[in-house]
């Protein structure tokens, strides 16, 4: 199945981009409401999306795939619970790319998310992702306008 491809700008340096995903204490105001990320190749990226429970709503156990500082940041990634059977065992399935360009000042971030099996399941599974990428995408935006 084809991958998510999102291309977004955001008006903040690049460096301040680059760092909002990799921050704990950024990513939590703009994410989700918890996280664990080690800044390194293979380092933890996990988002706890429910705070009081870490094994459900979480992207526990992902870690960094790629890692080009200012440049690019890639990590595996797990689906919601509802997806959970699908996409997270025994392993996340799906890996997320992040590439980051400075142009004027500003920031040109690129967002694909693949891995996508085949089948209906898959295809809900991507078409709430698609919706996910999109708000989180907004969020981001937001919050780096208003720093």
């Amino acid at each position: 199945m084809e991958s998510l491809k999102f291309e977004v700008k955001v008006v903040a340096p690049l460096g301040e981009v680059y760092e909002a995903w990799l921050d704990t204490d950024t990513i939590k105001k703009w994410f989700s409401p918890e996280a664990h990320i080690d800044p390194r190749l293979e380092g933890a990226y996990e988002l706890f999306f429910d705070p009081k429970d870490h094994d459900h709503m979480s992207t526990k156990g992902c870690t960094i795939t790629q890692f080009k500082p200012k440049e690019l940041l890639g990590f595996s990634w797990k689906g919601p619970d509802q997806y959970a059977e699908l996409m997270n065992e025994p392993t996340p399935s799906t890996q997320v790319k992040v590439d980051f360009r400075e142009e004027n000042g500003e920031t040109r971030l690129s967002l694909e998310h693949t891995g996508w099996g085949e089948g209906e399941q898959w295809a809900e599974a991507r078409e709430w992702h698609r919706s996910a990428w999109e708000d989180v995408l907004a969020q981001l935006k937001s919050f780096m306008s208003g720093k």
